[in-house]
């Protein structure tokens, strides 16, 4: 409450600030005696910040009313839960990728699980995906001659369905189990209340008729990195960038019944969709004006906080700028069709929200103003603000100061004022024409499905080119600061220090940019994704058996993490025995590396499911949980600290690491059977290397110790030694022998391995 109270106060005092600072901006500041061109770069740069400013502050009105506008979660006994027809829309997306989804769907919790209707919903008709649906035994929808894009698909499920609620999922989303345990219970709000803590049926004269649900949305989000988090090297730094919109920005517009479809991981009102006849067809974001036309219709549209699916963001810099001009397009069309912005339909509050959402796409073209209007004064000698430096003390620095502040509260640590600006910046060139051709009515009708297909290893060269106008715009920044600062000191580089602020501020943003296309390489085909899981280790050639726990699962690989160092032949195959509390899976796997971890040891392998049970089982071990990419930034990464990392990341080489075998350091004083001796110095279970010989080691002979617990060892003097150090290296010419007799691990006792402090590096 003290939190709440405090963000309350500081989004006022904020808004005030603000509102004398544009106002004493539009009346005392323009430069109405400098000449035509002065006047007019002033009033966009004063129209860029009033366009901001308001848009941030309908943010504020409506933060500030969020525990107000949140609908309580009912209890609802199992036999009231109604049917749901679950829609997977696909156009053209690999089987691979609908074979997750329609798992996870097949798996979802429900109290009479043959009231989930599955289907999916193909308009490409293609025989490879009605075999899938054969395949789970779900159903298959297939429509070949679609020309209505997504809407056309969706449109035809919903005549040939009838279930009440319909639950709509893209082709790579991927629904937790949980998911329609926490959405169907909101449609019933109208035929239970909650009484002496209590959820009760209404009786006939309590039913609330006025109560409207027409969809129930869950935040969009995803299991691997954006092309913010992973170009930019911030996976563990940053959440994804639409998480903003998702988790914070559409719950917020609950307070306006203003909360957008976002075209997956939603349940829908079957009688609402019939009442607004289907999914519009005249738009390329046919969800967002779905939710539109629902609230015109008297329908609340309800935006929930807790992620119940994830899916994939696109991975390429092309892909992203195609989808965000498809977006912006997409959503001012809509707003066009619905006439939202004035429609009587809507209450006030709703238009103002549809008006912020207009205004949203337009903060492009402001970045590209704040950028232009220190280097047009620096470099050009424009006159666009006239100020004095004290007037600005004393106007903007408190106003701003506020401002920066109250972002944090409103983004929840989603999102800074920083980060915001990056990511406009990278996307600004590419989307201020196509938002002015939409707002002229100048149209674009394709429906555009987003690639999410890995980028390959040259995919930066490629993006180079999306980097073309930053490097302009970084170049003129340059040229601005040097040409300005030329010349001053002392106070008047203190006088100067606004103008050189915002240019530096803009050239860190521009820097941003350029790694941001310059991108990284992806090593990896499939996520990995944390996750902490009991597997038992068996090996079929021997008596071997261990237990560990998983650290990460993907698809493809696995990594296992042990207290101690274990005995798995290289380049063979193990079994691993995985399980969580839902599921279990038997997985086929080849041990690719080894590395120290901590105090323990991390074992990194490829796995293969064992049968088509096993596959579906591991599927679902590995998506059905909260994904393991950070919810929150981290708040003492500085722009300091995100440049030096992506500076040192792209020039330092990572190490890779090749070992299949533990390297366990020794300290181990040894007798051969001979007389010889040595001191054994690390073992890797094949090998030992040692120092200090007293004897002939010139020769291949084999020789042999015993252990303290009279283990013969048998070894071989290999004539190599171990690369920049003085230790021969020694085979183990018994290992299998070892192995069958089950000493492994008394072996690894009498070395005393536990002692040794941290692995050896070749």
């Amino acid at each position: 409450m003290i939190n709440e109270k405090r963000q309350n106060v500081m989004f006022v005092v904020t808004m005030i600030l603000m509102s004398i600072y544009l106002l004493w901006r539009m009346l005392f500041t323009l430069p109405l005696d400098q000449g035509f061109l002065n006047l007019f770069f002033g009033i966009l740069l004063l129209a860029a910040e009033t366009v901001t400013v308001l848009t941030t502050f309908e943010l504020f009105i409506q933060k500030m009313q969020k525990k107000r506008t949140k609908l309580d979660f009912p209890t609802i006994p199992p036999d009231y839960y109604p049917d749901v027809d679950v829609f997977i829309a696909t156009h053209n997306e690999p089987v691979d990728i609908l074979y997750k989804t329609v798992n996870a769907c097949t798996c979802m919790d429900y109290p009479d699980k043959r009231k989930v209707h599955i289907f999916l919903c193909d308009d490409g008709g293609r025989p490879e995906v009605e075999e899938l649906a054969r395949q789970f035994g779900v159903g298959y929808i297939g429509f070949p001659g679609n020309t209505e894009a997504k809407s056309g698909n969706l449109n035809n499920a919903l005549s040939k369905t009838s279930s009440p609620l319909i639950a709509t999922f893209d082709a790579d989303m991927i629904p937790q189990h949980t998911f329609l345990m926490k959405t169907v219970p909101y449609f019933l709000l109208s035929e239970f209340v909650k009484e002496k803590g209590e959820w009760r049926l209404r009786r006939a004269d309590e039913r609330d008729d006025h109560f409207k649900l027409g969809l129930v949305q869950t935040p969009q989000s995803f299991y691997n990195p954006d092309l913010f988090q992973f170009n930019l090297y911030a996976e563990q730094g940053i959440p994804n960038e639409q998480d903003f919109f998702s988790r914070e920005v559409n719950i917020l517009r609950n307070a306006s019944n203003a909360v957008a479809y976002t075209g997956s991981n939603t349940v829908i009102s079957r009688k609402a969709m019939e009442e607004i006849n289907g999914f519009p067809l005249k738009t390329i974001t046919e969800d967002f004006e779905t939710s539109i036309r629902l609230q015109q219709a008297g329908y609340m549209t309800y935006a929930t906080e807790e992620v119940q699916a994830a899916g994939l963001t696109t991975t390429t810099v092309q892909g992203m700028v195609k989808q965000r001009i498809r977006w912006a397009r997409g959503i001012i069309q809509s707003l066009q069709n619905t006439r939202a912005i004035s429609s009587k339909k809507l209450p006030f509050w709703t238009r103002i929200t549809y008006m912020s959402s207009f205004l949203y796409w337009w903060s492009f073209f402001n970045r590209l103003i704040f950028i232009l209007a220190p280097i047009l004064f620096a470099l050009f000698d424009f006159q666009i603000v006239s100020v004095s430096f004290w007037q600005i003390l004393i106007f903007w620095l408190p106003s701003y100061f506020f401002y920066s502040m109250s972002m944090r509260y409103l983004s929840s640590n989603i999102r800074n004022q920083r980060w915001s600006q990056v990511i406009d910046t990278i996307f600004m060139p590419y989307l201020i024409v196509p938002v002015l051709l939409e707002t002229l009515h100048i149209h674009e009708r394709k429906f555009k499905v987003t690639n999410k297909k890995r980028a390959s290893g040259q995919e930066w060269m490629r993006s180079l080119k999306y980097a073309i106008p930053h490097l302009f715009l970084l170049f003129l920044s340059v040229a601005a600061l040097i040409r300005y600062v030329d010349g001053k000191y002392g106070v008047a580089l203190f006088y100067s220090s606004i103008i050189i602020f915002w240019l530096v501020h803009n050239m860190i943003a521009l820097c941003y940019a350029l790694f941001f296309m310059i991108g990284r390489r992806a090593y990896r085909e499939t996520e990995r994704i944390r996750a902490e899981e009991d597997v038992t280790i068996n090996h079929e050639a021997s008596t071997l058996r261990y237990e560990a726990r998983t650290v990460d699962v993907s698809e493809q690989g696995i990594a296992l993490y042990v207290a101690h160092p274990i005995y798995l032949p290289p380049k063979t195959t193990v079994s691993l025995h995985v399980r969580s509390k839902r599921y279990e899976a038997n997985l086929e796997a080849v041990i690719v590396y080894v590395k120290k971890d901590g105090e323990g040891w991390r074992y990194s392998a490829t796995v293969k499911p064992v049968s088509e049970t096993d596959k579906r089982q591991y599927m679902q071990l590995i998506y059905d949980r909260k994904h393991s990419l950070p919810e929150q930034m981290n708040l003492w990464d500085t722009a300091y600290d995100d440049m030096v990392r992506n500076v040192k990341r792209r020039v330092v080489q990572p190490l890779s690491h090749h070992r299949n075998m533990p390297r366990i350091p020794l300290e181990y004083p040894i007798v051969f059977t001979n007389g010889d001796s040595c001191t054994l110095r690390s073992f890797n279970f094949l090998y030992f290397s040692a120092t200090d010989f007293q004897g002939d080691t010139s020769t291949g002979e084999r020789v042999a110790f015993y252990t303290r617990n009279n283990i013969e060892v048998i070894l071989e003097h290999t004539r190599k030694t171990r690369a920049r150090r003085h230790e021969l290296l020694l085979s183990v010419v018994n290992i299998d022998d070892l192995v069958e007799r089950g000493l492994i691990d008394l072996l690894m006792d009498d070395l005393g391995h536990s002692h040794a402090a941290s692995a050896l590096e070749d």
